[in-house]
């Protein structure tokens, strides 16, 4: 049995930060129904490709249900109410402002049902000076001082790959969603919670600010690809490419007896310049020279087994189309497929958490409204004549001229990208 199978979650999320809480709860077994404007959907919908389902919507919206509904229409926040008592989770990230206009805050919700886990999650919390600031991931990461660490000593400041202002937040936020949910089987009470997108990134900021903040009485420097030893960085492989890149690191002196001894280089041992740690920062330059003279010979995957075999810490730079066929990943089932009605099966990275009592199958993203009328006649027993009549007053589903559109979308990628 799925692990958190029985519960329910009312999903009023867009873009990444919530929607990665939820589609992490979804892959742990929750019921998680996305509640979404008709016609439109959600904002994330329509990034990267266009239409209503976009690469970007699909990877961070599995395994979920979707209902259109109006919430701009009192009878729609009316349905909205109706059906909150079935969820043990209310969860939202949108601007600030916008649960107020919708009659949607906390002590409402909770007057309909005490027992309701109350999630949002903002920019700045929702209180203090910046409160009212809107967000996006790459805010939040330069309001949290990531953006200060990354990039060349000389260089500027520089927005990090990885979107962990948004998804690090969700990650976080489904934790404590799953607390309070321990704690409601043990109290009987609900609870509000609040996660600031600025405090959540700063939890992942703690080991730079550890090793070189010196407890706020200085900036943490930007150190390029070296975290300040030596050999530690990213060594040039053949190839020639962009990624083709070794990243290696060695913190004890059993890692760097291993390096020379992998590069046929015992010699290195007994080098006065690099005989200590203390030396081998003072000759950095000279010691990543001589590294790069070896690594530059080999492949960049080469070079990572020889290294990693020897007990080196490193890995080759993946880049992110190598990832799709990465062997490793493959061998544990870490690339899932699913099928696209229009584009055949598409592949989609799996979750990390692997349970041994616990199993669920990757399923696709769904279509905006897609379960409108099978969850209002799971909720509230709804009929085929009211879901008629509802769907007359565009109060749930999706108009014919945005499906049209969405066919068109579809129809577009394929002759571009599946000529073959």
């Amino acid at each position: 049995m799925p692990a958190l199978d029985g519960i329910r979650i009312l999903d009023m999320t867009q873009y990444e930060a919530g929607p990665s809480c939820t589609q992490a709860l979804a892959w742990l077994g929750a019921d998680v129904v996305k509640v979404e404007p008709p016609v439109t959907g959600e904002p994330g919908r329509s990034l990267v490709e266009g239409g209503v389902y976009s690469p970007y919507f699909c990877n961070w919206n599995a395994n979920k249900r979707s209902v259109a509904l109006d919430l701009n229409q009192p009878e729609g926040r009316e349905l909205f109410r109706k059906i909150l008592p079935q969820y043990d989770v209310f969860i939202e990230n949108y601007g600030p402002g916008i649960t107020k206009r919708f009659e949607m805050e906390y002590e409402q919700l909770r007057a309909i049902h005490p027992e309701i886990i109350y999630v949002e999650l903002k920019g700045f919390g929702s209180t203090g000076p910046y409160s009212d600031y809107k967000s996006y991931d790459m805010v939040a990461q330069a309001a949290s001082g990531a953006f200060s660490v990354t990039g060349e000593a000389d260089g500027i400041p520089m927005l990090p790959g990885p979107t962990l202002g948004d998804s690090g937040t969700g990650t976080q936020a489904g934790m404590a969603i799953l607390a309070a949910y321990i704690q409601r089987l043990r109290t009987g009470k609900g609870q509000h919670i609040e996660l600031s997108m600025q405090e959540a990134m700063l939890y992942y900021m703690r080991t730079r600010l550890a090793f070189l903040g010196n407890w706020g009485k200085n900036a943490c420097p930007r150190m390029g690809n070296s975290m300040g030893g030596a050999p530690t960085g990213l060594y040039a492989c053949a190839g020639g490419g962009p990624n083709d890149y070794l990243y290696l690191i060695t913190v004890t002196q059993r890692h760097w007896d291993a390096l020379c001894l992998a590069m046929e280089r015992p010699d290195f041992i007994v080098d006065a310049r690099f005989e200590t740690g203390e030396k081998r920062v003072e000759n950095g330059v000279a010691l990543h020279e001589e590294v790069e003279l070896w690594t530059r010979t080999l492949d960049k995957h080469d070079a990572m087994k020889q290294l990693c075999d020897a007990g080196v810490p490193c890995s080759a730079i993946m880049d992110t189309q190598e990832l799709y066929e990465d062997p490793h990943l493959k061998e544990r089932d870490f690339i899932k497929y699913v099928e696209h009605p229009e584009l055949g099966e598409v592949p989609l990275f799996g979750f990390a958490t692997r349970m041994s009592e616990s199993e669920v199958d990757l399923e696709r993203a769904p279509y905006l409204g897609e379960h409108t009328h099978e969850v209002l006649a799971q909720d509230l027993g709804i009929d085929a004549d009211e879901i008629a009549r509802l769907q007359k007053k565009g109060l749930i589903g999706t108009s014919p001229k945005t499906k049209e559109k969405f066919w068109r979308k579809i129809s577009s990628w394929t002759k571009r990208n599946l000529k073959d």
